[in-house]
């Protein structure tokens, strides 16, 4: 793929297979990132065929390709219903998202996602929006520290990180907020402990999963009858979210029914059992390991 100097697109022939591409189909990829997803639909559409790809990141435009088939929204995937009604786009046929930061993201030590780099304080998906991860760790009270250490980051001793982290203010890097917190951990477990930091802060930075909230919703109502969601996760947050909302409609993952005992759920899943990557990907792409795919139909 010509964007694995950006980004190695994960689940690539299962995510592509999931969506049941028509030649002359509407689909919309909602993280457009590298555009390998976004290039293997097109690779399957007709000259009839529309795709619809969306990012808010700016770093992303060099890789558009030239393709007149392509719409490329620069927006936040939150307000996916919103931004296709302004293309006259009313419904569509399947709709593919993945969910992971890409590797430009992580790779990039000026844009504040990796540990593994000394870096302003940043994480912003869009680089335009005002609140950063600097805002997070030097203005957030005890309680709203406490609440997306444990809840986006599902951490132990949230108190004592917490606590660390607002006797160190104020941090400037991401060097400086590891080594605050580097004292509740074991050397051999840092990595995955600054991992798990990294990830709530940048959760809470992007409003990742209330995005997530509002996409679901709205992608359930663009789609046509048969239409295909389909979806790639990498933690137990997001996970949860997309399991639920394909199985029963609503995020609590329980099943309302209406007033003759029908489901109320617009969508069923294509099969019980999740899609990973096999070996030979995590062994070539070591970011795929975590990945899931999830793929529901529209009833």
């Amino acid at each position: 793929m010509e964007e694995t100097t950006y980004h190695i697109p994960v689940l690539f022939s299962e995510s592509i297979d999931s969506l049941e591409i028509e030649s002359d189909g509407v689909y919309v990829d909602l993280t457009f990132g590298g555009g390998g997803h976004s290039r293997g639909i097109l690779a399957q559409l007709g000259e009839e065929g529309t795709l619809l790809s969306f990012d808010q990141d700016i770093d992303v435009l060099p890789n558009i390709p030239d393709d007149e088939r392509l719409i490329f929204i620069r927006s936040n995937f939150k307000y996916l219903r919103g931004a296709l009604r302004t293309y006259q786009v009313k419904t569509v046929d399947g709709i593919f998202a993945d969910l992971g930061v890409s590797s430009h993201h992580f790779d990039a030590s000026e844009r504040g996602f990796s540990f593994r780099f000394d870096a302003p304080l940043d994480m912003r998906m869009n680089q335009e929006a005002n609140f950063s991860a600097a805002n997070v760790i030097n203005e957030y009270e005890h309680a709203d520290l406490l609440r997306i250490i444990r809840d986006y980051g599902e951490m132990k001793m949230p108190h004592k990180i917490a606590s660390a982290i607002e006797r160190a203010r104020p941090v400037s890097t991401t060097f400086e907020l590891c080594e605050s917190v580097r004292f509740l951990t074991l050397p051999h477990e840092e990595s995955k402990f600054f991992a798990k930091l990294f990830q709530a802060i940048r959760i809470e930075v992007n409003g990742e999963l209330e995005a997530l909230k509002m996409m679901l919703e709205q992608g359930a109502k663009m789609l046509e009858k048969d239409g295909i969601f389909s979806i790639i996760t990498y933690h137990s947050l997001e996970d949860r979210l997309v399991k639920n909302f394909f199985k029963t409609g609503n995020f609590e993952g329980v099943m309302k029914t209406d007033f003759f005992g029908r489901a109320e759920s617009p969508l069923k899943p294509v099969s019980s059992k999740v899609i990973v990557p096999s070996d030979e990907e995590i062994q070539e792409n070591s970011r795929s390991r975590s990945a899931k795919l999830r793929v529901a139909k529209k009833l």
